[in-house]
């Protein structure tokens, strides 16, 4: 159990933290036109760069599986974290189509009378392609882990559920005693035996 503990913290909190990361990156400009003092005159700074939704959308739901995955059972674990998986590889993938597309993008919007002027990736980029591919990779990690990982205890379910189970315990109790067996005695003992007082 001690092993399981030990890889269980440190994959949830890298999983939480470049999924938190890419999410963060994921919702800044990854390009923005190198545009000199004459050239920005009358084009509005939100056409001077471009995101990509689709890459902040993704990321949402890798942090969103890894907070299931940090409360949930194992089954759950295994479907939400390869939810996630596809989503990582959709982010990676977001990362290496950017830039090919952006940088056209930034230019459509700025409009091809402004001379000529370069499209750079901006550092959320580089974070945002860092955190995806280590992301991709802490999510498969934690696809692999997830059966042997530690569930958190009973007291913690639904009230629903918690009933249900308490329910099951005393119609055992009632059958034990309907059988002739003593339900806080030894299990193990002769049912006619009344034990020791």
């Amino acid at each position: 159990m001690t092993g399981q503990r030990s890889h269980f913290a440190p994959v949830v909190l890298a999983g939480l933290a470049t999924a938190g990361l890419g999410a963060v990156a994921a919702a800044k400009p990854w390009f923005t036109a190198a545009l000199d003092a004459q050239q920005r005159l009358g084009v509005r700074e939100a056409d001077r760069s471009a995101d990509m939704p689709l890459a902040l959308a993704l990321a949402l739901v890798v942090l969103a599986a890894w907070g299931v995955a940090l409360v949930g059972r194992t089954a759950a674990r295994r479907v939400v974290l390869g939810i996630a998986a596809l989503a990582s590889a959709g982010l990676v993938a977001c990362v290496v189509v950017a830039p090919t597309s952006l940088p056209d993008q930034v230019r459509d919007q700025i409009g091809g009378d402004r001379g000529s002027f370069g499209v750079d990736p901006s550092g959320w980029y580089v974070v945002a392609a860092i955190a995806s591919v280590l992301g991709l990779v802490v999510v498969v990690m934690g696809w692999l882990l997830a059966p042997r990982w530690p569930t958190m205890s009973s007291r913690y379910d639904a009230p629903a559920t918690r009933r249900t189970r308490e329910a099951a315990d005393e119609t055992s109790l009632w059958k034990a005693l309907d059988e002739g067996r003593d339900p806080t005695g030894d299990p193990t003992g002769d049912p006619m035996d009344p034990g020791t007082p």
